[in-house]
């Protein structure tokens, strides 16, 4: 079976995101009434498993070898057959 994982890292509450904090502040200069922006980033996967509790598992272990950092990082996904 064919799966789409749609996969968001953001980092943990309490690490500094200096990258949003200054678009915050940009989006506040332009005028917006912004009081808070978060960077993440959101990974697609498409990937090949035998069932939807296979695809979670190869999910997890792609999360925390190389998608997100344990030390910072959460991450959740979605996980949709194609």
């Amino acid at each position: 079976m064919m799966y789409r994982v749609r996969i968001e890292v953001s980092l943990k509450q309490g690490h500094s995101d200096p990258e949003g904090e200054t678009a915050a502040k940009s989006l506040q200069e332009l005028g917006y009434p912004v009081k808070a922006t978060h960077v993440g980033k959101v990974y697609t996967v498409y990937l090949s498993a035998d069932s939807g509790s296979e695809a979670r598992r190869i999910t997890d272990e792609m999360c925390r070898k190389l998608l997100a950092n344990p030390t910072k990082d959460d991450y959740s996904y979605a996980l949709e057959e194609v």
